[in-house]
C-alpha cells in the first residue's frame, strides 16, 4: 500500500479490487495453496485495513460485493464444461478434473463460506472525493447509456 501511496496524485483515487475473506484471519485451503496460488493468502478484512492504515492512505469507501464472484465462478464453471473437449486435448483429463474441482469448490466457498470480494477506495486526502456516493450513480448511469450505443461483445465460446 505504500507503492499506491507513493504512485497516488495528491487528489487521486485508487481502487483496490481482492478477494479476501469476511472472517477472521486463518490459513489458506491446502489444494489452493497447492495447485491454483502456490505462495498466495486470502486476508481478512482486519489484515488488509491494518496495512492500509500503516501506509496513511484514507479509506474512502469500501463494497463487499458478498455473491457477485460465485456468479462469475458458476459462469466459468459452465462455459469449461461446454469446451471440456477443447480443454482435455490441450491438456489432459487430470487437469480438467482439477479444473472442474477448482470452479466447483470456489463457487461454493463464495456462495456458501467466508470467501468475498472486496473493493476499498483509497486516497491521499480527505476532501479528494465528493461528500456522498451520488457521483458512482451518475458515472453507473452514463456508462450505461454509452453501453447501450455499443454492440454487445461476446465471450469466446458463447
Amino acid at each position: 500500500f505504500r507503492t499506491i501511496r507513493d504512485l497516488l496524485r495528491k487528489d487521486g483515487v485508487a481502487l483496490v479490487h481482492t478477494i479476501g475473506r469476511s472472517d477472521e484471519p486463518s490459513v489458506t485451503n491446502p489444494f489452493i495453496a497447492k495447485y491454483i496460488f502456490p505462495g498466495g493468502y486470502i486476508p481478512a478484512m482486519s489484515e488488509v485495513l491494518r496495512a492500509i492504515e500503516k501506509s496513511r492512505l484514507i479509506v474512502a469507501d469500501i463494497e463487499v460485493l458478498r455473491l457477485h464472484y460465485a456468479e462469475t465462478l458458476r459462469h466459468w464453471r459452465q462455459r469449461f464444461a461446454a469446451r471440456r473437449d477443447e480443454a482435455r486435448r490441450v491438456r489432459d483429463e487430470r487437469f480438467c478434473r482439477m479444473w472442474e474441482f477448482y470452479l466447483a469448490a470456489s463457487e461454493c466457498a463464495f456462495r456458501f463460506q467466508n470467501l468475498v470480494v472486496f473493493q476499498i477506495q483509497l486516497t491521499r486526502t480527505i476532501d479528494a472525493l465528493p461528500f456522498t456516493r451520488s457521483y458512482m450513480e451518475e458515472a453507473e448511469r452514463s456508462l450505461g447509456r454509452r453501453e447501450g450505443q455499443r454492440p454487445l461483445v461476446r465471450a469466446l465460446g458463447e
